[in-house]
C-alpha cells in the first residue's frame, strides 16, 4: 500500500492534509482530506469513452454529511441518510461550479465526483474543504482536468481576514465568500456581506486566492508524488473541418447580421438565427443533412457565438441594441395580490418575477436538523422556475438544484435587511413568470418591493443586477455588460451577479468561464455593477419608496413579552394544561421559549381583542401575589369546608368556610357559592413554608356592630 500525505499550514497553527493511496482504491482517483477532526472522502470515476452523441461535459457532484461523523443519529422515521438537503445541494453547486469549465472543451465521459464528510469536529467548517478534496481526487486521477483549484472561505471579522474561519468565528463575521480559483485566476465567488463596498470585496478576494495559491501548489506537488502528471488520452469527437468551414463561409454574415439587428424581442430573434440554420440545412443533400445533424448544430452555435460577440466587441452592438451599461425598461406594482400579507410584481425587459410575502408566528419556524447544523430558520425564501416561463411545453417536477441555489442567493441578499429581533416568521416566495436574464436579481427586487408592502420595516431598500463579460486576448479587450439577456450569459465570459443597497453590497455570485481575468476588469464590472443597482434601486423606489407604516388587516399580530426563566412552568402548566386553556379562551396563539436567564413569550393572534385577553393571562400568571390586594376569582370547585378559587391565572387558593361572611354559616349551602362563581376576595396571607395563601370574602364585607350583651 503506497500512502502519500501532503500537509497545508494555514498559518495560525491549523494544517489540512491531504491522502492518498489508503481508501477508495477502485475509484479513478480518491483522497482524505483533514483539518482537525473534520475529514472528507473525495472520490473521482470517469467513464472510459464518451456516450454517442454527447457534446457536452456530463459532470455530477455530490456532497454529502454523515450523522456519524458527528456521533448524532438522523432523524426521520428510517433513521438513515436520505435525500440531499437544500445545504448540501447548495456546497454541490459551489464544487460543481469552480470543476466544470476547466474540463477540456472536448472531454465529454460521463464523470462523477462525490466528496463525503465521514467526520466532524464541529469546530471547522467543512464546506471550505470540498473544493479542495473533490479537486485533488482529479489531480491524483488521469482523468483530464486543467486544475487543480481550490476553494476557501473568507471572514471579516473585527476588521481582519481570516481564511477559513471556524463555526464559531463566523458568528461575528460582517462579510463572508467563498472563492474557487486556480493558481492563476479566480473562478467562482459567492459570498454575503453587511453592506460592504467594492473595494472590500476585492480586497477579500486577493486574500483568498493566495490562500488557494498554496493549496493548488501541494496538490501538484501530489500528483507528481503518484505518478498522475500525464493524463489518459481520449478521443470524444468526430470532426469535419469541411463541414466546419462550410457553415462559417454560409452562414456567418448572415447570422452576423441578425446579432446586430437590435432585436429587442427574445423569441423573434430566436426564430432568425433558427431561419440561418434551417436555411443552410435545407442546401443540404437529405441524408448528408441527417447524417451531419448534431456536427451541424455544433458549428452552428459556434457561429451564433462568436458573431454575438464580434458585435459587442468590434460595434458596441447588444442584442437587444442596448448600450453596454443600459439596463432594460422596469416596471412594477404592489399589493397585486389582495389575500397575501405582501405582493409585488417586478418586471426588468423579458424577466418577470411574482413574489409573495407572508408573516408566521413561532410555529411556522423552519426545523433544521443536520449533520453539524441543528437549529431553526426564521427567514425563508423559495424561489420557483416553471417551465412556462422561457415558453417551454413539458411539465414542471419539483425544485431542482438551480432552484435551490438560485433562491439561497436571493435570501442571502435580503435576509440582514430584516430588523433585529423581529417577532415574526418571513416566508418569500418568487414565482418567476417570465425568464430572459437573471431571474434571481429580479427575486432580489420584487421580494424588496413585496417586504416593504407588507410593512417589514426593513433597514434598507435592496436591489440586484447581474453583470457580464465578453473579452478576448486573456482580457486585453473586453466589454462589461450590465443586466444580461439569457444568451449573453450563455455565450460570454462571466456571470456575476451583485446585490446590495444604497449603502453596500449584500451579497454576491459570479462565475469566470475563461483564463486570464485581471482584478482590473472585476473592478470595472464592480462599480460599473454598482451603478446599475442605484438606477434599480430608483425604480423600485418609485413604486414604494419606504416600507408601509402598518401591516395588511389580515396579517397576525405578535406581541412579545419578556419574563423570568422560572415562571415558564407557570405559563406552561402541567401537560400544557395552563397554556392551551388560555389559547382557547382568547383565540391567541401562545408559544415560549428560554432564552438564556429568560422567558420569551410571543403572543399572536388577527385582533387586538385576543391580543390584549391572552396578555392580561400571561400577566396575571407571572404577577406576583401581594398581601393585602383583592382579587376578582372564579370558584374552581366547592368542599364542605369552602371553596378553592383561582384568583390569579394558575394560583388558586382555599377560601375556608370561616372567611366567607361575618356571619357564622354552618355549611356551604347556605354560603349560596357555586363552582363557576365570580367573588372577590382578599389575601391574608402566603404560607412562607408550603406556598399557600390564606383568601378571605369577609374582610371585604362591612363588619356588623357588637352586640351589647
Amino acid at each position: 500500500m503506497n500512502v502519500v500525505t501532503k500537509t497545508i499550514a494555514l498559518g495560525d497553527g491549523r494544517t489540512i492534509s491531504i491522502e492518498t493511496g489508503k481508501l477508495a482504491k477502485q475509484a479513478d482517483g480518491s483522497v482524505m482530506v483533514r483539518m482537525g477532526d473534520t475529514m472528507l472522502l473525495a472520490t473521482v470515476c470517469s467513464a472510459a469513452d464518451a456516450a454517442p452523441g454527447t457534446d457536452f461535459m456530463p459532470l455530477s457532484v455530490d456532497y454529502k454529511e454523515k450523522f456519524a461523523s458527528s456521533g448524532r443519529f438522523p432523524g426521520g422515521f428510517l433513521r438513515r441518510e436520505g435525500r440531499a438537503s437544500d445545504y448540501e445541494i447548495l456546497v454541490s453547486r459551489l464544487v460543481d461550479r469552480a470543476l466544470r469549465p476547466l474540463f477540456p472543451d472536448d472531454y465529454h465521459a460521463e464523470t462523477f465526483v462525490t466528496v463525503t464528510m465521514f467526520s466532524a469536529d464541529g469546530v471547522d467548517m467543512p464546506d471550505a474543504l470540498a473544493g479542495l478534496a473533490a479537486s485533488a481526487a482529479l489531480a491524483v486521477s488521469d482523468v483530464p482536468f486543467n486544475g487543480p483549484i481550490s476553494e476557501v472561505r473568507v471572514a471579516r471579522i473585527n476588521g481582519e481576514f481570516v481564511v477559513n474561519p471556524t463555526f464559531e468565528q463566523l458568528e461575528s463575521a460582517d462579510m463572508e465568500i467563498m472563492v474557487a480559483a486556480t493558481l492563476d485566476n479566480i473562478m467562482m465567488v459567492e459570498g454575503e456581506m453587511k453592506e460592504v463596498s467594492e473595494d472590500d470585496l476585492l480586497a477579500a478576494m486577493k486574500v483568498a486566492h493566495e490562500a488557494i495559491k498554496v493549496q493548488c501548489q501541494a496538490q501538484l506537488e501530489l500528483m507528481e508524488a503518484v505518478g498522475k502528471t500525464v493524463k489518459r488520452t481520449y478521443n470524444h469527437e468526430e470532426n469535419d473541418e469541411d463541414l466546419k468551414k462550410d457553415i462559417w463561409t454560409k452562414t456567418y454574415n448572415k447570422v452576423y447580421a441578425v446579432a446586430a439587428s437590435c432585436n429587442t424581442d427574445k423569441h423573434s430573434r430566436v426564430e432568425n438565427f433558427e431561419a440561418v440554420k434551417a436555411e443552410y440545412i435545407a442546401a443540404l443533400e437529405p441524408d448528408v443533412a441527417a447524417e451531419k445533424k448534431g456536427l451541424i448544430g455544433k458549428y452552428y452555435h459556434a457561429v451564433e457565438k462568436e458573431a454575438m460577440r464580434r458585435s459587442i466587441l468590434d460595434e458596441g452592438k447588444r442584442l437587444d441594441g442596448r448600450k453596454t451599461t443600459e439596463i432594460r425598461p422596469i416596471w412594477s406594482e404592489v399589493d397585486y395580490l389582495p389575500g397575501t400579507h405582501g405582493s409585488a410584481v417586478f418586471t426588468r425587459g423579458e424577466t418577470q418575477s411574482l413574489t409573495t410575502v407572508t408573516l408566521g408566528t413561532k410555529m411556522d419556524e423552519k426545523l433544521v436538523d443536520e449533520a453539524l447544523i441543528r437549529g431553526k430558520e426564521r427567514f425563508l425564501l423559495h424561489y420557483n422556475f416553471p417551465p412556462f416561463s422561457t415558453g417551454e411545453a413539458r411539465a414542471s417536477r419539483g425544485v431542482g438544484r438551480r432552484e435551490v441555489g438560485h433562491g439561497n442567493l436571493a435570501l442571502r441578499a435580503l435576509k440582514n435587511m430584516i430588523p433585529d429581533n423581529y417577532p415574526y416568521v418571513v416566508r418569500i416566495v418568487s414565482d418567476i413568470l417570465e425568464s430572459n436574464g437573471s431571474s434571481s436579481m429580479a427575486t432580489v427586487c420584487a421580494g424588496t418591493l413585496a417586504l416593504m408592502d407588507a410593512g417589514v420595516q426593513i433597514k434598507q431598500p435592496v436591489s440586484g443586477i447581474a453583470m457580464g463579460l465578453i473579452s478576448e486576448n486573456k482580457g486585453k479587450n473586453f466589454a462589461v455588460l450590465s443586466d444580461i439577456l439569457g444568451d449573453e450569459d450563455h455565450l460570454g465570459d462571466m456571470d456575476f451577479k451583485v446585490t446590495g443597497t444604497k449603502n453596500g453590497i449584500t451579497a454576491t455570485q459570479m462565475d469566470i468561464k475563461v483564463d486570464g481575468l485581471s482584478y482590473e476588469i472585476l473592478e470595472t464590472a464592480l462599480n460599473q455593477a454598482k451603478a446599475g443597482r442605484m438606477h434599480i434601486l430608483g425604480k423600485i423606489q418609485e413604486t414604494l419608496e419606504a416600507p408601509r407604516a402598518d401591516m395588511k388587516p389580515n396579517a397576525p399580530r405578535i406581541v412579545v413579552i419578556m419574563i423570568p426563566k422560572e415562571m415558564i412552568g407557570a405559563i406552561i402548566g402541567p401537560g400544557g394544561k395552563i397554556i392551551q386553556n388560555m389559547q382557547a379562551e382568547t383565540g391567541a396563539v401562545i408559544s415560549i421559549e428560554e432564552i438564556g436567564d429568560q422567558g420569551r413569550v410571543e403572543i399572536a393572534a388577527n385582533n387586538k381583542a385576543a391580543i390584549d385577553a391572552a396578555i392580561a393571562k400571561v400577566k396575571g400568571i407571572v404577577a406576583i401575589p401581594e398581601i393585602g390586594d383583592t382579587y376578582p376569582s372564579k370558584v374552581k370547585s366547592v368542599m364542605p369546608y369552602g371553596a378553592f378559587v383561582e384568583f390569579m391565572p394558575g394560583k388558586e387558593g382555599l377560601l375556608h368556610i370561616s372567611e366567607i361572611d361575618w356571619k357564622r354559616i354552618e355549611t356551604m349551602d347556605q354560603a349560596g357559592i357555586k363552582e363557576g362563581d365570580i367573588i372577590d376576595v382578599k389575601l391574608l396571607e402566603i404560607d412562607q413554608k408550603t406556598g399557600k395563601f390564606k383568601l378571605s370574602r369577609k374582610a371585604l364585607l362591612p363588619r356588623p356592630p357588637r352586640e351589647d350583651k
